[in-house]
């Protein structure tokens, strides 16, 4: 599968290094792209991929979903953004009034990216809440695994603020009560 990571920081690099492992084309858009080529502009690199993965800061998310909606028509699109201190960490909204075609979802946003990076604690790995379009679920799903997560699906994207509520518990947890950054989540039940 071919994927696009708009953005190339901890969550960008450490979720294409899971994909690229597993056999997946990955290339990394940037608005100043290096010279090698798995990366280019965000535009060229969200015409080329299959799957789009916003990994840039939540406060751009939109803005830069408007400028290159051409190349996100009807591609899986995956907001990983967080917009830490803005009335709503997600962008589904911003993204799909850009690209109403795209199917959007909301996913690698509610654990840091160490838990991405090291996804077990002993002997269980962490579960990725996540929602987003019915039409490609399983694609997700198999990212999510691919990385080493437990994908945990809340439903369609009228489910964002659920998922988004996940991700104000860890960073309550692992920030604010102290607990550190490397923070898994689990599901338990019989």
């Amino acid at each position: 599968m071919r994927i696009g990571i708009l953005g190339a920081g901890n969550v960008g690099r450490t979720l294409g290094a899971a994909w690229e492992r597993a056999g997946h084309e990955v290339r990394y858009g940037s608005r100043a792209p290096s010279a090698d080529e798995a990366s280019g502009t965000h535009a060229d690199v969200a015409a080329w991929a299959e799957v789009v993965v916003f990994a840039v800061p939540g406060a751009g998310t939109g803005e830069l979903a408007r400028s290159i909606a051409g190349a996100l028509a009807g591609k899986t699109v995956i907001d990983a953004s967080n917009r830490v201190g803005g009335t709503t960490l997600h962008s589904l909204a911003e993204i799909t009034a850009a690209a109403p075609t795209a199917r959007v979802h909301r996913a690698f946003s509610t654990v840091g990216w160490e838990v991405m990076a090291e996804p077990r604690f002993g002997g269980e790995r962490s579960d990725l809440f996540y929602c987003g379009a019915e039409e490609d679920r399983e694609i997700v799903a198999r990212l999510i695994e691919t990385v080493g997560l437990r994908p945990i699906r809340v439903g369609g994207p009228e489910e964002v603020e659920t998922v988004d509520g996940v991700a104000r518990l860890w960073f309550a947890l692992a920030l604010r009560q102290g607990m550190g950054r490397h923070l898994g989540l689990r599901v338990l039940g019989a």
